[in-house]
């Protein structure tokens, strides 16, 4: 009696599996009239300017890295390895020479250290020891760190702008020993500027790889055994990283002389 229910149960199961409803809930959508708007724009701009990203340098930078990176379990085929690049940091550090705008207290900087850091992430695909195992994945991360030099020359399109504070001590003189100062009395002063910090982003990356074991390794007895196998990669990287550098200024919209030479192309027309 109890192998007929769960017979019974089993036809039921395959009955019910069957009869498994394979549609979703969808809904038509309907296309809703629209026109076009008129902007509102400010009649009364002159000499307006706008604040935005503006590209310093567009670069590519050469990155060599040697890495040694573990296998668990052993490996006797390496299949796939695909990469990525991240960046942690990068900081652009002004050199000079400097140029003051206008009194401004804001100086151009027609040199700058760009300094890099971040990590080439790698996703290796293996075949283990054996001669039935299923593929293995392998989630790497390889530090990388340096820096470029950045010249007006070749390298920056725009300067980057950045201002510089002032600090001042005034120090007053004993009055019983008028040889000496007083050290317990000053008069200070000092006056702050703050900057758009450049920042980068990344734009490409082209990887030139080379992966082999450190260890030797003899294919023609590279049959399913243990001698076929290795536990460590060793890596040499070429990568060629291409980055934009920015820094947020202060732009007019309308950019000196654009005008006289758009009317100087018409006039020639």
């Amino acid at each position: 009696m109890a192998d007929f229910g769960q017979n019974l149960n089993k036809n039921n199961m395959k009955k019910d599996t069957s009869k498994v409803n394979c549609e979703v809930k969808a809904r038509t959508e309907v296309q809703l009239p629209d026109t076009p708007a008129t902007p509102v724009v400010n009649p009364d701009l002159t000499g307006a300017f706008i604040k935005v990203p503006l590209v310093l340098a567009e670069t590519t930078l050469q990155i060599v890295v040697e890495a040694d990176i573990p296998l668990d379990p052993p490996a006797s085929e390496i299949k796939r390895v695909l990469k990525d690049v991240f960046l942690t940091q990068c900081k652009l550090v002004p050199v000079g020479p400097f140029t003051e705008i206008d009194d401004t207290g804001f100086f151009t900087s027609a040199g700058a250290k760009l300094f890099v850091e971040g990590f080439i992430r790698k996703n290796i695909e293996y075949a283990p020891k054996g001669c039935n195992s299923a593929l293995r994945t392998l989630t790497a991360k390889v530090p990388f760190s340096g820096f470029a030099d950045l010249t007006q020359e070749g390298d920056l399109m725009n300067l980057p702008i950045f201002g510089f504070g002032e600090q001042r001590r005034g120090q007053f003189i004993d009055p019983k020993h008028g040889e000496s100062p007083r050290l317990d009395k000053y008069f200070f002063q000092n006056s702050v500027i703050y900057n758009e910090q450049p920042y980068c982003e990344l734009i490409s990356a082209e990887f030139f790889e080379l992966d082999f074991s450190p260890h030797s390794f003899d294919s023609h007895n590279s049959k399913c055994s243990n001698n076929s196998s290795f536990n460590k990669l060793r890596e040499k990287i070429v990568t060629d990283l291409t980055l934009k550098v920015l820094q947020v200024q202060q732009i007019p919209l309308t950019i000196p002389g654009a005008a006289a030479a758009k009317q100087d192309d018409c006039d020639d027309c």
